[in-house]
């Protein structure tokens, strides 16, 4: 009589139970549970992440609108007046780093200067412009009053 030994044994039940020997894997069902579990897990986040995304570009925008304020006394300082040099030429905001850093997000902008004020806005632009409507565009002056042109909403939620 022939020895059959256990792993044959074993090997004929699976394959009499309908399964093939060595297989190993996921059933559909399992993978269509993991993508479901994935596009629900990606319909909270990705929302999430866009508001995360506008609320930092904002407070870029407020951090470069403060930089350009600070130029501004520092130009005073210098002159004893906001709207032009000693040598009578108008003042210009200089290219600030933090205006390239924003990459077209925010366009900061030196809205009104006279001797003795001056006003800075941070302008959204494009895509930010669209999805920030809760601050929209942020305004400091000579005195650091800052102010937003959404009306109702609290300035110190934009800055």
């Amino acid at each position: 009589m022939a020895k059959i030994s256990r792993s044959t044994v074993r090997n004929r039940k699976h394959v009499a139970l309908g399964r093939r020997v060595g297989a190993a894997g996921f059933t559909l069902i399992e993978l269509m549970i993991a993508v479901l579990v994935i596009a629900v897990l990606a319909a909270i986040a990705y929302p999430a992440y866009q508001n995360h995304t506008i609320k930092t570009r904002r407070a870029t925008a407020g951090a470069c609108a403060l930089e350009a304020s600070q130029f501004m006394e520092r130009f005073y300082t210098t002159n004893l007046r906001y709207d032009q040099d000693q040598g009578g030429t108008a003042v210009a905001l200089p290219a600030l780093q933090c205006m390239t850093d924003m990459g077209g997000q925010y366009a900061i902008q030196l809205a009104a200067s006279t001797a003795s004020t001056y006003s800075i806005r941070a302008v959204p632009q494009g895509r930010q412009a669209t999805k920030d409507t809760k601050c929209g565009t942020l305004t400091i002056d000579h005195t650091g009053q800052k102010t937003v042109s959404v009306s109702g909403t609290p300035v110190a939620e934009c800055w």
